[in-house]
């Protein structure tokens, strides 16, 4: 504008317009005179406006009108040469807008007219063009003149002319819209109210336009009503009109003025109302219409689709969408609906081209695709329209596939070929080469089941040049070379991936950092901004929650189609560049699926790529069972199907590789193609790169590659890094060169890809390691019941996995070590190993890594790293047993003095070793303890010395080796002796951690839980390794129980002092109780089967030749042991609040054991018995040992404590224990003798000995072979107890306990001796001499007789206890003991080689009883006791059973014996009976005397034959010395005794005093000797007391005639008997004997008469006198006999006679009366 309103401009201008007026008039001067005026006139006019007006340019365009007029007059001249003239100034005129609008007007309408006349046609377009636009002047009716006035040339026959005016009307219609944008910005600041639109009330409702924005409204109206061919409202005289040319229009106006539209509703309103209608009935015939449908079957016939009208309006359409999508999105739905339809295979071909360029255009804008997905796909009711285009667009491809081009039918084969090859070439690989050599390059080509489709060159990634959308200038529908519509279909997937996926990777990173910020922010402690701080957060997550939902849906609605398709052509591609494009979609997708967390697609994405690595139909469930999951879904695209198709196995690529399948039955090789390593390279890629999104579908990639290592015959080595190598078995793999270049690469790769696991967040690092570990759950399941080579890729990565993530081993060490540990049961050696091996290094990786902090400080970790080394002792596999000791051996080499809390996990793995595990095992693990205990204990915590006590035994437990046995209870002792040495600074340490323990166990209120609670750390080591050397005291091996019971007993002698005294409790009760309470029930129960010789050569002694007796050992050892420490410790343990019950444990034990039907046992426990009381009472000062200074302080309060209250229990007390302690000076423990206490332990004493005893000794109930019985070395130590023990019970020893005692005493004595033992217990039988065990059990009851002897009163009514045992022992010399039910044979019978029970001889014992009571009898003859309890009728009922048996006894001493000790009884107690005679207790002695003299002195047993005369005599003057007895001792003290007695007495003697024993004579005993002597003493005595003068009583006289009476009634009786046999006898001489007796009766009677003559009258009564002569005819009668001595004898009996023949009457009278 400067240029033309500058003066110099503005004169020029003046200058030319004069030129211009007087070239018009010249012109005009001849022909038009009117015009000539009018130039001339017009001259003076620009002269006055110049000369009047300072701004000449507004003067002039004042007077436009005038100014103008003479050049529109030339112009209706129609002349040419004037109108080019006048045109022209006119132009000059209007460029320097010195027009105004009338003359504007009027210029127009010339125009028109020229037009109309068709003149200067180009001038004309020149002149509009410059009118429209220099200004805006021209407007409203005017401009649509202009603008028909334009349209009109476009339409006449010339070429040059039409498109000149065709390129007018496109510049004069951006003009129009032009102004309205200046219009626009003119006003943009000034904002008015919009009046609003009345919908469709008025089309024409444009009164709220301003003048510029009005034209451009209307312009465009009639633009869509010509289109539509319906007459235009504004465009007044348009008289014809192409589609094509309007369509052209519409898109330009809206490609390039979309504002206009977007800021003016009625513009808006025009689009939706007019031009999308407009398009979709335009577009009705190419839907309408199908590919080869018969028209005959439709009623009307369809119109065809037109391609340049069809091309425009997908132009128009893809200016719609792409500009005004916001405002229709309703029509854009319909659009985009259309476009989809256009890809059907049953439409042309050219169209489906074209269809595919705008998708493509569509598909380069992400952002587009992304309001389509917000519009469409996520509205409830709405189409789907974003993956319906992409589903479309597989489905295009598919179909190119499947159907045969039919599009293309025009064309020839033959130039197909040459196109194909000529100009395609290798494009893709060197675009701008073309392929030379004709055939011989490769096509870069799809190709799937036969069917072949180049790959064309079609466009630059990223832009959409289209090639048909362009071809503006065709009518006939162009040929479409083959290939290029999958071309452009290929790049439109690639595109959209791309766009689709930097997009939301974009915005994604965008959402990260923005919320990372906002957290950040937050976090500042800015008080003020806190609130909208946290608000922004809120609105962020809120935005980045909606972003979120669209990102999904996006891929959601776009994954499976592209996958369909992209699967697809990854199978068809033949060409490198080609494949790598797909996988490199395939994985950016998979990729942002994983990043969105789409589980679904990003697996499906990676399943395509892994079976692509694989040869085809490879079974591979993991991938299968995806496949599977999606081929089930078909996705539906309007009514069509979209199959996955599944690859095709004919692939024409080249193979590369050859190897075995990874399977359980490998059938057969497999081979692996150059794109099956490409993929396997992708997959590598996406693993490497993107490993923290993959989570779940590591499972995938890692099974794929470990199927291809396979393959490829790589194999695991050092650090788990994969090696080319070969397995043994199979065909060997078929490697090429190209292959085997890439091996190491490949190798490499994949040893990166894990190590750069240590750049993967936690998650991610987790979700690898599941991977693996599935993997190899399934490498496991294959190799099950196999040895063949097992796939051993997972454990190998594993095990490089854990080694890079060494310094946060924490997180994966659970997971990773849980599942190597299953490795390591697995059946298949291979496999274990590799277990085993990847375990060990990881855990001495781990061990020797540098962590942060380091390991001394993080025990935690330690622990956690050492704790799978401890769970492999739960597997039974030697072979990991081995691997896991041998890396214990290496830990203790090299980290063995900073194990620290480690230890006890160490020595766990060592102890976890059982016997059944083998000898090489135990060794090497022993060989680990042993360094352990040689090196290592000073180094361990104090707290794991526990645990290598409890290793150390139960190695000593194995039964494999019995050396190493043997070796570990000497362990056992190094052990005891390092605790000994280093006591203190084990204890010191051993209490600190104890107080930190307590003070956790109550802060988490719970009690502290160790073995041995109460007693301090330190005793509980010890106590540890008691109960361990315990244990191994009762191994079923012999020489370890010897072995460990010697040391057990060592120790605790040895090292006992060490313990608190407190501790000695447990030490008694837990250790050694319990140790023999085991023992115990082993030697009860153990076998009684002999054992053969002890292997090999090895010869088993008699006495330990059944399990039974080796165990018996052990229970002597271990009775023995337990009784010396309760002997030796008793100061120690006395004072102990339980001693007594302890004491009746001790004795249980011994007791038990003493019954135990083994008599090495039981003998034992008797010694053991014997030690424990020859304890006299708790050491005094003197002999007690040295007191351990660790008791000094403990002891006295410990002691107090304990005793008081055990004490305080049992008995009331005057004087306290406390009140003693309290005296204590404490220079020394005190020493509490407690003489109560003590008597209850001697009483518990007493009761075992008892028990001990009646079991013992009570007979068996059957009897068998079987029969145990107990021995006599056994009984004689019992007995010889007893004394000692009476010693301190004799206080309270009562009647009941004295029964006891003679139970058992009694029960002793009876038991027999077996044959075999026989020879050195018994005596022979003719010596007189007592067995040990008899000797003992006098001992005791003359050790009782003592004590009564001296004891109280209340001991002396023990007497007769004393009495009857003693006596029951004197019966035994007749009636030998029964043992129960036992045969016993007497010992001559004996067989020794049998075993048969021997009864011994008790004669002797009898015998030295019977003195022992004689003796006793004479002290205590006078004892009330005795005398009230009747011991003198039992001394003499005892007596009596000698006595009667008399020869029967099985020893003649014993009756001699017995008389003797008769006499000398009755000698003391005759006086005491008589004594007592008034109280009557003696009465019934009385009878069973006379029976005893009776019994005796007529006994029924025959003296033996053998017996000699002396004998004889001797025996007879036994008898007499009984009768003396009689005479001097009982008769003369007649009134004192009993009448009855007398009269027995009298009988008795009366039948002695008679010669014969029995009244009738048989044959038998004819034989048997006179006893003249004894008979004469009888008879003496009788006729002695019949008349003695002493009668003082009446009773005395009585005895005596009583006496006479009988004497003379046998008198009478003999004779009598005496005449009859004599007259029967004839001339045979009378039996000697029966001579004898008349003899001697005849002898009495002549001595009687001599004694009744001497006796003063007045004693005889007269009775006697009759009696007497009553004789005397019988007498007479005997005269007859033959015998002389008889008569001589009768002689003397008759002559006293002749006194009685005169008897003086007074005499008579008197003794009468």
């Amino acid at each position: 504008m400067s240029g033309t309103s500058s003066p110099e401009a503005v004169k020029k201008l003046l200058e030319n317009m004069q030129g211009d007026l007087r070239g018009l008039s010249l012109e005009c001067r001849k022909k038009f005179p009117p015009v000539k005026e009018a130039a001339e006139s017009g001259i003076i006019k620009v002269k006055t406006i110049a000369a009047r007006n300072t701004d000449i340019l507004a003067a002039l365009k004042e007077n436009s009108s005038e100014v103008v007029q003479p050049f529109l007059m030339g112009c209706g001249t129609k002349e040419p040469k004037i109108t080019q003239l006048c045109l022209a100034a006119i132009q000059r005129l209007m460029s320097h807008e010195v027009v105004s609008e009338a003359a504007a007007g009027n210029i127009i309408n010339m125009l028109w007219q020229l037009m109309e006349n068709s003149l200067e046609e180009l001038k004309l377009l020149q002149t509009v063009l410059v009118l429209l636009t220099t200004n805006t002047v021209v407007h409203d009716e005017a401009l649509s003149k202009a603008i028909v006035l334009c349209f009109r040339l476009h339409f006449t026959k010339d070429n040059i002319t039409n498109n000149t005016a065709a390129a007018t009307v496109r510049q004069v219609v951006t003009v129009v819209f032009e102004r309205v944008v200046a219009e626009d910005e003119r006003y943009k600041d000034t904002v008015d109210q919009p009046v609003a639109v009345q919908g469709n009330s008025n089309r024409r409702s444009v009164s709220t336009l301003k003048p510029c924005a009005k034209d451009a409204y209307m312009l465009f109206q009639d633009l869509c009503q010509l289109v539509n061919a319906d007459a235009p409202y504004w465009l007044v005289g348009m008289t014809e009109m192409t589609r094509t040319f309007g369509l052209e229009l519409l898109e330009s106006v809206l490609n390039d003025f979309p504002q206009v539209f977007l800021q003016h509703q009625e513009f808006s309103f025009l689009l939706k109302e007019r031009v999308c209608p407009l398009v979709i009935k335009l577009f009705s015939p190419n839907i309408k219409f199908r590919q080869g449908s018969s028209t005959s079957s439709s009623p009307a016939p369809v119109e065809k689709p037109y391609f340049p009208i069809c091309m425009r309006l997908l132009r128009v359409v893809s200016v719609l969408i792409k500009q005004f999508y916001s405002l229709l999105v309703t029509e854009c739905e319909i659009f985009l609906s259309l476009l989809v339809k256009f890809l059907d295979a049953d439409k042309p071909q050219w169209l489906r081209a074209v269809a595919v360029e705008s998708i493509h255009r569509l598909c380069v804008q992400p952002q587009l695709l992304r309001s389509f997905c917000q519009s469409y796909d996520m509205k409830q009711h709405s189409t789907k329209v974003f993956r319906d285009i992409v589903n479309a667009l597989g489905s295009f491809i598919q179909s190119l596939f499947l159907v045969p081009s039919t599009g293309n039918a025009s064309v020839t084969p033959n130039q197909t070929g040459s196109n194909a090859s000529g100009n395609t070439g290798s494009a893709q690989t060197n675009p701008g080469v073309l392929g030379m050599g004709g055939g011989a390059t490769v096509l870069p080509a799809f190709e799937y089941r036969g069917t072949w489709i180049p790959i064309l060159n079609v466009t630059v990634q990223g832009s959409a040049k289209a090639t048909y959308l362009e071809m503006l200038d065709k009518v006939e529908p162009p040929t479409i070379p083959e290939g290029y519509a999958m071309s452009v279909a290929f790049h439109c997937l690639l595109d959209l991936v791309r766009g689709i996926t930097t997009m939301i990777e974009g915005e994604l990173g965008e959402a990260e950092t923005v919320s990372q910020t906002a957290i950040e922010t937050t976090s500042l402690p800015a008080q003020s901004s806190e609130q909208q701080d946290l608000q922004s957060v809120s609105d962020q997550s809120e935005k980045e929650l909606v972003s979120r939902a669209v990102w999904e849906e996006m891929v959601n609605a776009c994954w499976c189609g592209l996958l369909a398709a992209l699967s697809l052509l990854l199978d068809a591609s033949t060409d490198e560049a080609a494949t790598e494009n797909i996988l490199k979609a395939e994985l950016t997708m998979a990729a942002l699926c994983g990043r969105l967390g789409l589980v679904t697609s990003r697996d499906a994405f990676i399943t395509a790529i892994c079976k692509g690595s694989l040869p085809p139909h490879y079974a591979l469930t993991v991938l299968n069972s995806t496949t599977a999951a999606l081929s089930s879904k078909s996705y539906s695209i309007q009514g069509q199907n979209v199959q996955m198709i599944s690859p095709s196995s004919e692939s024409h690529q080249q193979v590369v590789a050859v190897g075995q399948p990874l399977a359980l039955q490998p059938q057969g090789t497999v081979m692996l193609t150059s794109k099956n390593i490409q993929c396997m390279r992708t997959l590598l890629n996406l693993a490497h790169c993107h490993g923290a999104v993959l989570g779940t579908s590591w499972q995938l990639v890692l099974a794929t590659l470990q199927h291809l290592v396979w393959i490829l015959g790589l194999k695991p080595g050092v650090g788990g890094a994969l090696k080319p190598g070969r397995a043994v078995e199979g065909p060997s793999t078929v490697l090429t060169t190209a292959v085997m270049t890439d091996l190491p690469v490949i190798s490499n790769i994949l040893s990166r890809l894990f190590e750069s696991s240590q750049y993967l967040d936690d998650v991610s690092l987790h979700h690898l390691i599941n991977a693996l570990c599935s993997l190899s759950l399934e490498a496991m399941d294959m190799a099950y019941g196999n040895n063949k080579e097992p796939s051993l890729f997972a454990v190998a990565k594993l095990l490089e996995t854990g080694l890079v993530n060494m310094h946060r081993i924490e997180i994966l060490w659970r997971p990773l070590t849980g599942h190597l540990l299953e490795v390591c049961q697995h059946p298949n050696s291979r496999m274990r190993e590799w277990g085993a091996e990847a375990l060990t290094s990881l855990i001495k990786a781990g061990l020797t890594f540098s962590h942060d902090p380091p390991l001394s400080q993080n025990q935690r970790l330690q622990l956690l790293l050492l704790n799978p080394l401890k769970e492999l002792s739960n597997i039974s596999h030697p072979d990991i047993r081995i691997k896991q000791l041998e890396c214990v051996l290496q830990i203790l080499q090299s980290q063995g003095d900073s194990l620290g809390p480690g230890w006890p996990l160490v020595l766990g793995v060592m102890g976890a070793i059982r016997s059944d595990q083998g000898e090489s095992l135990i060794r090497t693990a022993f060989q680990c303890l042993q360094l352990v205990v040689t090196d290592f204990l000073p180094t361990m915590p104090c707290t794991c010395l526990q645990i290598v006590v409890e290793v150390a035994g139960s190695f000593g437990l194995h039964n494999q080796e019995l050396n190493i046995s043997l070796t570990s209870i000497g362990l056992l002792w190094n052990i005891s002796d390092y605790f000994f040495q280093r006591g203190e600074i084990i204890e010191k340490e051993l209490n600190k951690e104890e107080a930190v323990l307590q003070k956790q166990a109550e802060e988490k209120g719970v009690m502290l839980n160790r073995p041995f609670h109460p007693a301090p750390p330190f005793d509980c080591l010890w106590l540890c390794l008691y109960a361990k050397l315990g244990e191994l005291c009762v191994d079923p091996r012999p020489a370890v129980r010897k072995s460990a019971g010697q040391t057990l007993f060592s120790t605790i002698g040895a090292h006992g002092t060490l313990l608190q005294h407190s501790t000695w409790h447990t030490v008694i009760w837990k250790v050694l109780f319990h140790l023999l309470d085991r023992v115990r029930e082993s030697s009860t129960t153990a076998d009684k089967e002999k054992i053969e010789s002890g292997g090999g050569n090895i010869l088993i002694h008699h006495s330990r030749d059944t399990a039974e007796k080796q165990w018996a050992e052990t229970w002597v050892l271990t009775l023995a042991g337990v009784a010396r420490i309760f002997n030796t410790r008793r100061y120690l343990l006395q004072p102990l609040g339980d001693f007594s019950q302890a004491w009746d444990v001790l004795l249980d034990h011994i007791q038990s054991a003493a019954l135990s039907k083994n008599n090495e046992v039981s003998l034992a426990a008797l010694k053991s018995f014997q030690e424990i009381l020859q304890i006299v009472s708790p050491a005094r000062d003197s002999e007690k040992p040295d007191t351990p200074p660790a008791l000094n302080v403990s002891v006295p309060v410990v002691v107090g404590t304990t005793t008081a209250t055990s004490l305080g229990r049992s008995f009331m007390r005057t004087d306290s224990i406390g009140e003693r302690l309290g005296r204590y000076n404490g220079s020394e423990p005190p020493v509490i003798t407690d003489e109560i206490e003590d008597l209850n332990l001697w009483w518990a004493a007493w009761n075992s000995w008892y028990r001990i005893g009646s079991e013992s000794t009570r007979p068996p109930i059957t009897c068998d072979k079987l029969t145990f019985i107990p021995s006599q070395p056994f009984l004689t130590a019992l007995i010889q107890i007893f004394p000692a023990l009476y010693q301190h019970i004799k206080t309270g020893f009562s009647m009941d306990d004295l029964q006891k005692l003679g139970v058992i005493l009694h029960g002793a004595v009876s038991v027999p001796i077996s044959s075999d033992a026989s020879p050195f217990i018994l005596p022979s039988y003719t010596e007189a001499v007592l067995t040990s065990l008899q000797e003992a059990v006098l001992t005791a009851l003359d050790v009782l007789q003592k004590a009564i002897c001296v004891g109280s009163e209340s001991m002396q009514i023990m007497y007769p206890a004393i009495f009857d045992q003693l006596l029951a022992f004197v019966e035994f010399s007749c009636k030998p003991p029964q043992y129960g039910q036992l045969e016993t044979k007497h010992i001559a019978n004996a067989k020794y080689n049998q075993a048969e029970w021997v009864a011994l001889n008790y004669v002797p014992f009898a015998e030295r009883s019977l003195e022992v009571v004689v003796d006793l009898y004479q002290k205590t003859a006078c004892h009330k006791a005795v005398v009230t309890e009747k011991v003198l009728q039992n001394i003499i009922k005892t007596l009596r059973i000698p006595l009667s048996l008399k020869y029967s006894c099985p020893s003649e001493s014993t009756w001699k014996l017995a008389v003797s000790s008769l006499l000398k009884v009755l000698s003391i107690g005759l006086p005491v009976a008589r004594q007592h005679a008034s109280s009557g207790k003696f009465d019934s002695m009385w009878p069973e005397l006379a029976n005893t003299f009776e019994d005796f002195l007529f006994t029924k047993s025959t003296p033996p034959d053998n017996l000699s005369i002396q004998e004889f005599q001797k025996n007879e003057s036994i008898d007499v010395e009984v009768v003396q007895l009689i005479s001097t001792e009982i008769l003369p003290y007649a009134n004192f005794i009993p009448k009855e007695f007398v009269g027995q007495i009298m009988t008795m003697l009366n039948k002695g005093s008679i010669h014969s024993q029995s009244s009738s004579f048989t044959e038998a005993e004819i034989d048997i000797r006179m006893r003249e002597e004894f008979s004469k003493v009888c008879f003496e005595t009788l006729l002695q007391f019949s008349f003695s003068n002493k009668v003082t009583t009446p009773q005395e006289g009585y005895i005596s005639r009583m006496a006479l009476s009988v004497l003379l009634k046998r008198s009478q009786d003999v004779l009598h008997r005496y005449i009859e046999d004599e007259r029967l006898s004839g001339k045979c001489p009378l039996p000697r004997q029966q001579v004898t007796e008349i003899i001697f009766v005849l002898k009495a009677v002549s001595t009687l008469i001599d004694s009744l003559k001497k006796t003063q009258p007045e004693n005889v009564d007269a009775n006697t006198w009759a009696q007497v002569i009553a004789l005397y005819p019988t007498l007479v009668e005997c005269i007859t006999c033959s015998s002389s001595e008889v008569c001589s004898a009768l002689k003397e009996a008759l002559v006293p006679f002749k006194d009685f023949m005169q008897p003086p009457a007074s005499k008579v009278q008197n003794g009468e009366s």
